[in-house]
């Protein structure tokens, strides 16, 4: 083994290869049109040395490239680099060792930096579980999954929420995952556990957070989410940026909702679907948590309830988004799978739909056109009769044709008879 220039380098090795008449025949092949598969296969060698004979390397003996690897000080220099200037990238410290004069491979400089590469990818997943006071937090997030609803497959977004301290889980499914579903979920949860926790703890997503600092940690929070945190009087805190793990509990609460509350089930309606969450998130509060070692409700009465704050009297309206439909040719807007109608003579006019929490308003410029009670059904049909009485035509009414006389419809019988019959 010699050292050049901090590269450790092997003697040049001899290796035995085919023999020439096999490559004679490889290339005999290649010529009348064979596929390196082929030749492979006929004559019983890998399709690798088909390709390599095929490019031109002589029969006989091949020389194989030396083997270098780095010496102790070139390998202390390259991690160095690995870990500072490359940031991260051996092909950058292969170049910067080579500026150098190490000359190495990438795939040296790879296995060289592999040991610094596996403890900063160590470093970046090991998590200190942080266990918070009751009342203190509450953890949110949405998980989809493609759920049989009424014999057709339907993409339902689930709204997850639990509290840091008892793991007691709240589960609401949505047709769609935008802001006003966020504020409703998040009030639901309230409500359904009894109180306020101190602090909401969410990811990034664009109907909670419009932008942050990543050097001073600052984030922006929605406007609309802002003033639905104030009226919750609760404190709105975002994860770090591809740190799911910061709010970990509700992630594995998202999981255990899919692969227990809704693996392989079908359902005969959306309010089937909310009917079978409502009794599972009771057995969900029953069962002994894997990490507490403990039943969720038995925690939670134990000492959480006390630790919450009391709701909001007269909480602001959860949802308020406006959208803007044109009115099809049956005089129906769809809005989340939802058909509703409005009058016929609206067609192909454009209306804001502005949904609440219990009822859909259909303006038409600044006036009222329509009002119909909220659905969550999907592809439901919400139809007010009236909006559709000027399609139909009136259905004449009196007797059957064949029993009007014929005086009402001109000269009768005796008529046409007399005429006949009088003398020419």
């Amino acid at each position: 083994m010699e050292q050049t220039q901090g590269v450790l380098v092997s003697p040049t090795a001899e290796v035995p290869v085919i023999e020439g008449e096999l490559v004679t025949a490889i290339r005999e092949l290649a010529g009348r049109g064979w596929g390196a598969k082929a030749i492979a296969r006929t004559l019983g060698v890998a399709r690798n040395t088909v390709r390599r004979y095929g490019r031109g390397a002589v029969a006989g003996v091949q020389r194989r490239p030396r083997a270098r690897r780095l010496g102790s000080e070139a390998c202390a220099t390259a991690q160095v680099l690995f870990t500072s200037t490359a940031e991260g990238n051996a092909v950058v410290v292969q170049q910067l060792l080579a500026a150098q004069g190490h000359q190495a491979s990438v795939r040296t400089v790879q296995r060289v930096v592999a040991p610094v590469r596996q403890a900063q990818r160590a470093a970046d997943v090991a998590t200190v579980r942080v266990e918070t006071a009751p009342g203190a937090q509450m953890q949110v997030d949405f998980g989809e999954k493609r759920v049989e609803i009424a014999g057709r497959a339907i993409t339902v977004f689930l709204l997850v929420a639990v509290l840091s301290y008892s793991r007691r889980v709240f589960v609401q499914a949505f047709l769609r995952e935008r802001q006003d579903d966020w504020r409703e979920g998040i009030a639901a949860a309230f409500r359904h556990f009894g109180g306020v926790v101190l602090t909401v703890l969410g990811d990034n997503a664009r109907a909670l957070v419009v932008g942050r600092d990543r050097a001073t940690g600052t984030v922006w929070f929605h406007p609309a989410y802002l003033t639905f945190c104030r009226d919750w009087d609760v404190q709105p805190r975002a994860c770090a940026p591809y740190r799911a793990r910061t709010k970990g509990k509700v992630e594995s609460g998202v999981k255990y909702v899919k692969r227990n509350a809704l693996a392989g089930r079908t359902f005969p309606s959306f309010a089937a679907l909310e009917a079978h969450l409502a009794a599972w998130m009771q057995e969900a509060d029953t069962r002994v948590h894997g990490t507490t070692h403990e039943r969720p409700f038995d925690r939670f009465r134990r000492a959480e309830q006390r630790a919450l704050r009391p709701l909001p009297a007269h909480p602001l309206p959860r949802r308020e988004q406006r959208y803007r439909r044109r009115v099809a040719h049956d005089a129906f807007v769809d809005v989340e799978t939802v058909r509703y109608s409005v009058p016929y003579q609206l067609v192909r006019d454009a209306v804001d739909v502005a949904i609440g929490d219990a009822e859909v308003r259909i303006f038409h410029g600044a006036t009222l056109v329509a009002t119909h009670p909220r659905v969550r059904e999907p592809f439901a049909q919400v139809v007010d009769p009236a909006h559709l009485a000027g399609l139909w035509r009136p259905v004449a009414t009196g007797p059957a044709p064949d029993t009007v006389p014929l005086t009402t419809l001109g000269r009768s019988l005796e008529a046409y008879a007399a005429v006949v019959e009088a003398p020419r």
